[in-house]
C-alpha cells in the first residue's frame, strides 16, 4: 500500500465509526427532546467531551498551532482567555441553565428558555434570537463545509467539490438521523482522537529535535522572544482582545446547550473537571506542537510554506502513514463535531423556535423530529450551496459570530439566571443592541484594529439589558417562584 492508501483507509475507518453511531443513535431517538436535547440524559464525560469537540474546530489543531510557528508564545493570551471563560461558563452557567431550563416548561433550545424564562407574549424575544442563531450558523456551517472540501483537496489531491460532498454528506447523515445524541456521541471520539494525537506529535517529536534543551536552544536561534509570554511587541489592547475571547463562551448557543443535557447538577463539577482537563491538555499539545516544529525545521533548515500546516507535516515525518491518517483524521473530527452541533443547534432554532412560534401549531413529537430532520437537510443543503464556490464564502463571518454570539446572548444569559428583574424587553433590546454594536465595530477598521468587538457589544448588552430591565420591570409571581424554585433545587442537588 503507498503511504495515500493507508492515510485514506483511517480517514474511512473514521467515517464508518461515525455513521454507525449515527445509527445506533437513530434507534435511540424518539421524542423531539431526545432529538434536540438527547432526552437529558447525558452523563459528565460525554457532556464535557461533547462540550469540548464542539468549541474546538480546526483552530485548534490548525490555526493555533500555526500561529504559535509564526509569532510565539504571545499568540497564547486567545488560549489562556479560551480557558478562563470556560472554566467560569462550566461554573456560573452550566448548573443554573440546567435547572432553569427544566424548571422553566422544561426549554430544549436558548431561545425558548428565554421566553419562557421572560413570559414573552409577543414572541418577539424567542422569533429574533432563533433568526440569529439561523442566520449566524448557516454561514459557520458552511465554512466548516469549505474547510472539509479544502483539507481532501490538500491532503490527498482530492477534487475540492469531492471533498466537500464527502465530508457534508457524513456528517449530515448521523447528524439528521441521530440528532443530537448521534452529535454529542461522535464528539466523544472526535474529542478523544483530538487531544490523544495533540499531545502524541510534540511528545515524540522533541525526540527528533535531541531533546528538551536542544529544543529551547533552536526555538531561540529562530527569535529570542519566541518563549516570552510578553515580548517588546505586545500591547495592553492586543492583550485584553485575546482574553476577551473568553467572554464569547457564556453566548455560544452549541457550546452551553450541552449544558441543558447533562443527567442532573451533580454531573456537573465532574463535567467540569474532564472538560477543562481536556481544555488545557489540547492547548498545550498544540503549543508544544508549535514549538517543536520551529526547533525541527530550524535544525533541518527547512522552511515550512504553511505554518498552518505544522501539525500535519511533523505528524507525516514522525508516525507511520496509517498513524499519520489518524492525525488527519483528528483535523476531519475537528472540523465535523463543530459543523454537526452547528447543524442540530440551527435545526432546533428554525423548528422549536421559528416554525411552533409563527404558526402555534400542535403535532405529534413524530411530527416534530421530521421537520427537525427536514431542517438539518435543508440548512445543509443551503450551507453546500454557499460553500460550493469557496472564494464567495464570508469566512470573516466565522470570527464575527463568536463575537455576535457572545455579545448578543452572553450578558443575557447571565442577567437570567441570577437577577430576577431582566425583562423581555429588557433581553430583546440588549440583544439587539449587543450584535449590532460587535457588528459595526468589526466592519470599522479603526474600531477593530484596536479592540476586538466583543468587548464593546458585550458592555452595550449588559448595560442596555439592565436599564429598560429597570425601566419595564413588574413583579411577576410566576417568574418570582420558577427563580426560587431553581435556586432550591441548586442547592438541593449540590448538597
Amino acid at each position: 500500500m503507498t503511504e495515500y492508501s493507508y492515510q485514506f483507509l483511517a480517514i474511512v475507518i473514521y467515517m464508518i465509526i461515525m455513521l454507525g453511531i449515527g445509527w445506533y443513535a437513530f434507534r435511540k431517538t424518539s421524542s423531539l427532546t431526545d432529538y434536540m436535547l438527547g432526552g437529558r440524559g447525558l452523563g459528565a464525560t460525554v457532556t464535557a467531551l461533547s462540550a469540548g469537540a464542539a468549541d474546538m474546530s480546526g483552530w485548534l489543531l490548525m490555526g493555533l498551532p500555526g500561529a504559535i510557528y509564526l509569532s510565539g508564545l504571545v499568540e497564547a493570551w486567545i488560549a489562556i482567555g479560551l480557558t478562563i471563560g470556560a472554566y467560569l461558563n462550566w461554573l456560573l452557567v452550566a448548573p443554573r441553565l440546567r435547572v432553569y431550563t427544566q424548571v422553566s416548561n422544561n426549554s430544549i433550545t436558548i431561545p425558548s428558555y428565554l421566553d419562557n424564562r421572560l413570559r414573552d407574549n409577543t414572541k418577539l424575544l424567542r422569533i429574533a434570537s432563533g433568526i440569529i442563531i439561523l442566520v449566524f450558523f448557516t454561514f459557520y456551517v458552511s465554512s466548516g463545509m469549505v474547510s472539509g472540501g479544502k483539507f481532501f483537496e490538500s491532503s490527498f489531491g482530492m477534487d475540492y467539490h469531492t471533498g466537500l460532498l464527502f465530508v457534508s454528506a457524513v456528517v449530515v447523515a448521523y447528524t439528521l438521523f441521530g440528532g443530537f445524541l448521534a452529535v454529542s456521541y461522535t464528539d466523544v471520539i472526535q474529542g478523544l482522537i483530538m487531544v490523544v494525537t495533540l499531545i502524541a506529535v510534540p511528545v515524540f517529536g522533541i525526540f527528533l529535535t535531541g531533546g528538551f534543551g536542544a529544543t529551547l536552544d533552536s526555538i531561540k536561534e529562530v527569535n529570542p522572544d519566541m518563549l516570552n509570554l510578553l515580548p517588546a511587541t505586545a500591547t495592553a489592547t492586543g492583550i485584553i482582545s485575546s482574553v476577551a475571547w473568553g467572554l464569547g463562551y457564556f453566548g455560544q448557543p452549541h457550546i452551553i446547550v450541552r449544558f441543558m443535557a447533562i443527567s442532573s447538577v451533580k454531573e456537573v463539577k465532574s463535567a467540569r473537571r474532564i472538560g477543562i482537563g481536556w481544555m488545557i491538555f489540547s492547548l498545550l499539545g498544540a503549543l508544544s506542537t508549535a514549538f517543536v516544529g520551529v526547533a525541527y525545521f530550524q535544525q533541518q533548515g527547512i522552511e515550512l510554506k504553511d505554518p498552518e500546516t505544522v501539525f500535519i507535516v511533523l505528524g507525516q515525518i514522525i508516525f507511520h502513514p496509517f498513524i499519520a491518517g489518524v492525525i488527519l483524521a483528528a483535523i476531519l473530527a475537528a472540523v465535523m463535531s463543530t459543523i454537526s452541533s452547528q447543524l442540530i443547534v440551527t435545526s432546533s432554532a428554525l423548528i422549536e423556535d421559528i416554525y411552533k412560534a409563527l404558526f402555534n401549531k400542535s403535532a405529534s413529537d413524530k411530527h416534530y423530529v421530521f421537520l427537525g430532520r427536514m431542517a438539518v437537510l435543508f440548512v445543509s443543503v443551503f450551507a453546500a450551496f454557499v460553500a460550493w464556490n469557496p472564494e464567495s464564502t464570508i469566512l470573516g463571518l466565522v470570527a464575527f459570530a463568536w463575537a455576535g454570539f457572545g455579545a448578543a446572548f452572553g450578558p443575557i444569559i447571565l442577567l437570567s439566571l441570577f437577577w430576577k428583574k431582566l425583562t423581555n424587553y429588557g433581553a430583546l433590546s440588549g440583544m439587539v443592541a449587543g450584535a449590532l454594536v460587535a457588528f459595526i465595530w468589526g466592519r470599522t477598521p479603526s474600531l477593530s484594529g484596536m479592540l476586538y468587538e466583543i468587548v464593546p457589544g458585550f458592555i452595550v448588552c449588559l448595560v442596555i439589558a439592565f436599564i429598560v430591565s429597570l425601566v419595564t420591570y413588574k413583579k411577576n409571581a410566576d417568574i418570582e417562584k420558577e427563580f426560587d424554585e431553581t435556586q432550591r433545587i441548586l442547592k438541593e442537588e449540590r448538597n
